[in-house]
Order: structure tokens, then C-alpha cells, then sequence
């Protein structure tokens, strides 16, 4: 019989990182619908730095190993989330109750609360996370996946304030999978006013930046440091943003780490 023999290295001066269960610096990944076999298999490799997995948008609704799934991800450690596009069309059409039971039923220990696509107001917002709050670990996400929707600093830093006062363990800035709206200007760039005011509003252990490129990862780790929260990620991205949140990544590279 085989036994599993850590083999970390340890020679290596990096960046202290929070060990797992951890609430600061969570990698939050974004399923597009990997198979379960394939999501078993990369967690085995990188379940130790990942911390949320999210079902993106409605896919928890079609995915036919989504039990099979939930298990493997309890197994490592991992919060299974379901994405908030799919809560927004469930209240679009009254069914929140019966939304909030299946994925209770199903075992989901976290949800999303957002108001990216349906006409969600702030104070049906509040009521939304204030109900979820009560069965799951809720992140909300705050910001527009409309790319007109005008980007307010002082707007951003209140509704993440609100959203925690509701109950909301997580807020989550809008950034959506191309990294190009809410936080992030048309071109990529990070809005760094925006980011520093949702900080400041709600400390930035609680804040889970949507950074899907590269570029806009490293700006948050150099600005926050290695354990700030980043979200939709690529599951098959995990270990290198683990390695630039350690600067072993040129982008992070610290030449006085020594």
C-alpha cells in the first residue's frame, strides 16, 4: 500500500500565506462546467489553494455531476457556490424559496447575492442576503455586468458596506470573466480608486477581487498584499496564481526576499 509523503519544500523565503479553513487571502475559482472526474483530479493536485469554487452563472441548474461534484469539494476543503446570475433569475420569476431549499438540499454550503442582470434594488438586495445569511456562507457581488453602467467609487464603498452589514461574509467586486467591466476599465486596466474605497468601506480581508487576467492579479497582490482575496479564476490557473501571490512569478518577484 502506497503512503502520500508531503514533499513541500521549505527553502524558500516567501510571503506568510493563511492556511485553509482561511476567510483572507481565498482564491475563488470559476467552473464553466468541468466535468467531475476532471475537478476530482486537478483538486488533488491544487486543493490546498483553493477556497471557493463558484458554478458559474446558471450552470449549477444543468450540471449532471453536480452531486458527484459537491462531494469531492467537500472532501477537499473547498466551499461550493452557486452562481448569483441564477439567484437573480430565480427571484426574477418568485421562486427564491425554492431556489434557496434546492441548494440547501443539495448541500451548497455558500451562495451568491448579486444585481448584475435583474432589476434588484438595495433594499430587495439587503432582504435577499439577510434570507440567505440564515442557511449559507453568502458573497455578495457588487457592480454592473452592464459595461455603460457608470463606475462610482462612493457608490461601490456603500453597497459593500450595506451588503456586510445584511450579512454578506464576502463582497465580491464586479469584474465578470473578461476582466473588462466594474473594476476594470474597457482596456483591462484596474480602477485603483474604486479598489482602495471598497477597502477602506469593508477591510480588505472581506473584499474577493474578480481579477481573471494576469495583469490585474498582480496589480492587487503588490498593492494588498499576498493574501488578498481574488476570484474567478481559471481552475486550471490556480497553482500560478499561487506562485505570484509568492512571488515566484516575475510580476511579483521581490528582489529583498533573502
Amino acid at each position: 500500500m502506497c503512503r502520500k509523503v508531503n514533499t513541500a519544500p521549505d527553502f524558500l523565503v516567501v510571503p506568510p500565506r493563511a492556511r485553509k479553513p482561511r476567510r483572507h487571502g481565498v482564491t475563488h475559482v470559476l467552473d464553466k462546467g468541468l466535468p467531475a472526474a476532471d475537478t476530482g483530479r486537478l483538486l488533488d493536485v491544487c486543493g490546498e489553494f483553493v477556497d471557493v469554487w463558484k458554478f458559474g452563472w446558471g450552470t449549477a441548474y444543468l450540471d449532471p455531476g453536480l452531486a458527484e461534484k459537491l462531494a469531492i469539494l467537500r472532501t477537499h476543503g473547498v466551499l461550493g457556490c452557486t452562481g448569483g446570475t441564477l439567484l437573480e433569475v430565480a427571484w426574477h420569476q418568485g421562486v427564491v424559496e425554492k431556489y434557496l431549499a434546492w441548494a440547501e438540499r443539495l448541500g451548497f454550503p455558500c451562495v451568491e447575492v448579486s444585481c448584475g442582470v435583474a432589476p434588484i434594488g438595495p433594499e430587495e438586495k439587503r432582504k435577499l442576503i439577510e434570507e440567505a445569511a440564515e442557511r449559507f456562507v453568502v458573497v455578495a457581488e457588487i457592480g454592473s455586468k452592464d459595461p455603460r453602467a457608470e463606475v462610482s467609487s462612493g457608490a461601490w464603498a456603500a453597497a459593500a458596506a450595506a451588503d456586510r452589514e445584511a450579512g454578506a461574509t464576502w463582497v465580491v467586486t464586479e469584474g465578470r470573466e473578461s476582466g473588462t467591466v466594474g473594476l476594470f476599465s474597457a482596456d483591462g486596466e484596474v480602477r485603483g480608486d474604486v479598489a482602495d474605497a471598497v477597502v477602506d468601506a469593508v477591510g480588505v480581508g472581506c473584499v474577493v477581487f474578480e481579477a481573471p487576467r494576469k495583469e490585474q492579479q498582480a496589480w492587487l497582490v503588490r498593492r494588498y498584499g499576498s493574501d488578498v482575496n481574488l476570484g474567478n479564476i481559471a481552475p486550471a490557473e490556480t497553482l500560478v496564481v499561487e506562485a505570484l501571490r509568492l512571488g515566484l512569478r516575475a510580476d511579483t518577484f521581490d528582489p529583498a526576499a533573502r
